[in-house]
């Protein structure tokens, strides 16, 4: 069974930059499409970036477009997100996800699509 841990969370000032880190072990090789959601304060889960790891193609949420820089390293199965020009709004938990399948990008963004699920890693933006 995949297991996916995040690293990288923490407290920041608007405007400042964290780099989140995802590594995925226990059959990670087939994780073919992985993303990143987020969990603000009292409210729902929501999408911010997805890569597939064969041929890099990307996707964004709006909130992160120009922002947010999704990467993969596919010697380590490992998958980051760089988190650029920072806002309070950011403040969230994000959760690393990763499946099997190779999904379209319109498909990317559908937290249902992915089976494995770390446990979060908390971004905090304040002054």
């Amino acid at each position: 069974q995949v297991q996916l841990v995040e690293s990288g969370g923490g407290l920041v000032q608007p405007g400042g930059s964290l780099r989140l880190s995802c590594a995925a072990s226990g059959g990670a090789s087939s994780m073919n499409t992985m993303a990143w959601f987020r969990q603000p304060p009292g409210k729902g889960r929501e999408f911010v970036a997805a890569i597939r790891r064969p041929d890099g193609q990307t996707n964004y949420a709006d909130a992160a477009k120009g922002r947010f820089t999704i990467s993969r390293d596919r010697t380590k199965s490992t998958v980051h997100l760089q988190l650029n020009s920072l806002k309070p709004d950011d403040t969230a938990v994000y959760y690393c996800a990763a499946t099997s399948r190779t999904w379209i990008v319109s498909a990317m963004g559908n937290s249902e699509g992915y089976e494995s699920w770390g446990q979060g890693t908390q971004v905090t933006v304040s002054s």
